[in-house]
């Protein structure tokens, strides 16, 4: 048991999981978040329907279990492709180089989901040569995405209801809520696929929920 568990921390360890997201110049707060106290003879609140602004940037995040390793920022007009992505993955691998210097960069196992410019020969010709291993992820299956439960949902709401004029104030603000949290915080979300994967296995693959 103990040799099983010294290997599945060295798995878990190995692990960088990462995807793109948009994140918008404001998202309005949520309903539990906007609730005020306020007598009980007081006239209601008025209240105004709140919607995200138009104006967002892509950000790409990759992170393991011991923080976020690159943050790396679509230019704006840019989409994701498979040449896009490629050369992210190639600062990621410097990157990685220069903040983990104690870790195999040619063991790296990359979590990501199944979008076009992640599938592509493109891409999967150049994780080759990049010796990585990509973990398997079964479509539609957000649960099993690390990025999504316990990077991009938490990080959206932690800087909802914050207005911003520019992409650089955006990024800033996400990049001091990243630095806020914890190593074992992080740790805490890639050990969390463990559950989740024996999850799935027992459903049969089937889709399972957040």
């Amino acid at each position: 048991q103990c040799g099983t568990a010294v290997a599945e921390g060295n798995f878990l360890s190995s692990i960088v999981a990462g995807d793109e997201t948009w994140i918008y110049h404001y998202e309005p707060e949520t309903k539990r978040q906007s609730m005020q106290w306020h007598h009980v003879t007081s006239p209601p609140p008025r209240k105004f329907k709140a919607v995200s602004s138009a104006r967002k940037v892509m950000a790409t995040i990759f992170w393991d279990c011991e923080g976020v390793i690159l943050i790396d920022v679509l230019s704006s007009g840019m989409t994701i492709n498979s040449d896009v992505y490629v050369e992210t993955l190639k600062k990621l691998k410097k990157r990685f180089r220069r903040v983990r210097p104690d870790k195999d960069v040619n063991k790296l196992l990359l979590q990501h989901d199944n979008a076009r410019p992640h599938t592509s020969l493109q891409t999967r010709e150049a994780i080759t040569k990049l010796k990585w291993t990509v973990l398997p992820h079964p479509a539609y299956s957000p649960a099993l995405a690390s990025y999504d439960y316990h990077i991009f949902g938490p990080l959206k709401d932690g800087i909802r209801g914050k207005k911003f004029d520019k992409d650089d104030e955006v990024m800033e603000e996400v990049r001091k809520w990243l630095r806020q949290k914890p190593a074992n915080w992080y740790c805490d979300g890639i050990h969390a696929l463990i559950p989740r994967w024996h999850t799935a296995v027992e459903s049969g693959g089937d889709y399972v929920e957040k």
